[in-house]
């Protein structure tokens, strides 16, 4: 897959009275990347300038050095797979269909699908295990049913880009283990998978992380290096620590001693 190259630079986002970026410089590599930090510390808001969906207020965000707000929309979507925190799609819609929206910047609205688009689908369902329940619609699954089928829409696009707000939302253990082998096969393949994760452990098992805290990167780097480590715990004030457990590495709460 052909790498397409995402670069922010000096970004500046103010929502309402808060400043919710400020003066961002962020360029996602191959492979996968997870962005973590305290609530509040600008990790959606960053994803949200990366996919095009919130514009700076100053600072710019290019895509294979053009300006990412002269793309056209089409031509955006098949570069940028996006899976937001609260996805919607409507209900009466069954799973395939689902999946299929996926191909839109593909076809347009009006073209047939093709046999590649069919086997993008077939194959975005069966890495999300929902190809079995296919012809269900939204509305009879449960959350974390629909959590599978909107990450199969984003993963049929075949975009070199992926970038996904908690797509651990609504998942159980083994499907949030299945999660992390699915992106890290992604990263594999040549994609650039960004992530937005509240579960700190699920996060170390990323190629790269990213720590933010109050609007700012404060710290970026590979998921070993002791550095970033210290950045992790800092930004969370020191209430977790970082520990080896085999190959991993985990998050475990710092308990004081009573």
């Amino acid at each position: 897959m052909t790498a397409s190259v995402l670069h922010a630079k000096g970004v500046s986002v103010r929502l309402g009275a808060t400043l919710a970026l400020s003066e961002v410089s962020f360029a996602p590599v191959p492979g996968w990347t997870a962005i973590v930090g305290p609530n509040g510390a600008g990790k959606s808001t960053l994803l949200r300038v990366l996919a095009g969906l919130q514009a700076p207020d100053a600072g710019t965000v290019s895509l294979n050095a053009r300006a990412l707000a002269e793309w056209p929309a089409r031509a955006r979507g098949t570069q940028i797979a996006w899976l937001a925190q609260q996805s919607e799609a409507s209900g009466e819609l069954t799973v395939r269909e689902v999946v299929h929206l996926g191909r839109l910047p593909h076809l347009g609205l009006f073209t047939a699908p093709r046999l590649e688009d069919d086997a993008a689908v077939e194959q975005a369902m069966r890495e999300t295990e929902c190809a079995a329940w296919q012809e269900r619609r939204l509305h009879e699954l449960s959350g974390g049913e629909r959590q599978r089928v909107l990450l199969a829409r984003a993963l049929a696009v075949t975009a070199p880009i992926l970038l996904l707000d908690e797509p651990t939302t609504h998942l159980d253990p083994p499907h949030q283990v299945a999660l992390v082998q699915l992106l890290q096969r992604e990263a594999q393949r040549g994609r650039t998978v960004v992530s937005v994760l509240h579960d700190s452990s699920l996060a170390l098992m990323a190629d790269r992380l990213v720590v933010m805290d109050r609007g700012r990167i404060v710290a970026e780097g590979s998921r070993d290096e002791p550095a970033l480590h210290s950045a992790f715990v800092e930004v969370f004030g020191g209430a977790i620590r970082i520990v080896r457990i085999g190959e991993h590495w985990i998050t475990v709460p710092q308990l004081e001693t009573i």
